[in-house]
């Protein structure tokens, strides 16, 4: 008895999607929900990202799509993009209820992680630079036509000039625009100048 509530405990526990109508739901959902074309391999990092969908239901689910005509690959200059078609739409609008709210949310939130964390790896481009006392950390700003900001920081090694780097990737645009806001709020230090 007790192994009996052990198992169902785990089987509850278990978040991963074991049923196929339920991750064509998703998928036809994300890409509704995201309103762009995503890469093959975009795709699968995003779904394998989630924790909740096992690689054999992710191919599975995507040969069904492609099969039955819910989603598309096309050839975008160079490189294959799965695209939603009317079918795929109809079926995010129509049937997203059969998903769990808190698995639409998920992939969801994954996706936009994703693909915010893209759009920082081209605007931030972070360097380490071993040095004798330490490691540098090159940090520049980048903007289609200019260096917004170049700068090195330093750090006791390299793995704290790592970390610093992963919290700056947290929000590139956060430390930009603290850095400009710092800057500007800059202030000459007043000197006492009364005689005692």
């Amino acid at each position: 008895m007790q192994n009996e509530n052990i198992r169902k405990m785990t089987d509850m526990a278990d978040t991963e999607i074991r049923d196929l109508p339920t991750l064509n739901i998703l998928i036809c959902y994300l890409l509704y929900r995201i309103e762009k074309n995503v890469e093959v391999e975009q795709l699968y990092e995003i779904a394998m990202e989630t924790g909740i969908i096992n690689y054999f239901y992710y191919q599975d689910s995507v040969n069904y799509l492609l099969t039955n005509g819910l989603i598309t690959i096309e050839n975008i200059r160079g490189k294959d993009y799965y695209v939603i078609q009317p079918k795929g739409k109809a079926c995010a609008e129509q049937l997203k209820s059969y998903a769990p709210k808190s698995c639409r949310d998920r992939i969801v939130l994954v996706a936009l992680k994703y693909f915010a964390r893209l759009k920082y790896e081209q605007e931030i481009k972070i360097e380490y630079l071993p040095d004798d006392n330490g490691c540098y950390i090159n940090i520049r700003c980048i903007d289609p036509k200019y260096d917004l900001m170049d700068m090195k920081l330093f750090a006791p090694d390299l793995e704290q000039a790592k970390l610093v780097g992963e919290k700056i990737m947290l929000n590139p645009a956060g430390f930009y625009g603290k850095i400009i806001e710092l800057a500007l709020s800059n202030e000459e230090v007043s000197y006492d100048l009364t005689d005692n």
